[in-house]
């Protein structure tokens, strides 16, 4: 986690409904600063209707393989554990969904994230959402580290 994440990344991704249907498609620029004991991400979203979102998480080692972290909108605490080359990461959090009019409304949904370290400068992360236990899509990110 610590040295992938520590510096500048750029990442690729859509969500997907239940019924494999594309409903959103996005590049994250993420600006990692990890200080030995805490790693903070800040992640800026910019999707393909020209809507942008923004997450600071605050993440802290709390063992040899296992975090806990915080963001606006995440519900409590998101727990993570790692081992070997993978990281399973859990959250609840109220999302921002933008409306045709503009304005925009929040949808409590649980992710189940998994990462896999495939290379020093490549990771893939595949979440599964669900909202009320009940699985309403998944998200492929794929991340690349900027040198």
């Amino acid at each position: 986690m610590e040295p992938f994440f520590d510096g500048d990344l750029v990442a690729y991704g859509q969500f997907q409904d239940i019924l494999g249907t594309v409903r959103r498609s996005f590049v994250v620029n993420i600006h990692g600063d990890w200080d030995g004991t805490r790693l903070r991400l800040q992640e800026d979203f910019v999707c393909e209707d020209g809507s942008t979102e923004q997450r600071v998480w605050t993440l802290t080692k709390t063992g040899p393989d296992s975090w806990t972290g915080t963001a606006p909108g995440v519900i409590g605490q998101a727990v993570g554990q790692e081992q070997d080359n993978r990281f399973n990461w859990k959250y609840e959090i109220d999302l921002p969904i933008p409306a045709a009019d503009g304005t925009s409304d929040t949808l409590r949904v649980t992710f189940d994230g998994w990462m896999w370290l495939l290379s020093d400068d490549r990771l893939f992360n595949r979440a599964y959402v669900k909202r009320y236990g009940v699985d309403i899509g998944d998200i492929a990110i794929s991340f690349e580290k900027l040198r």
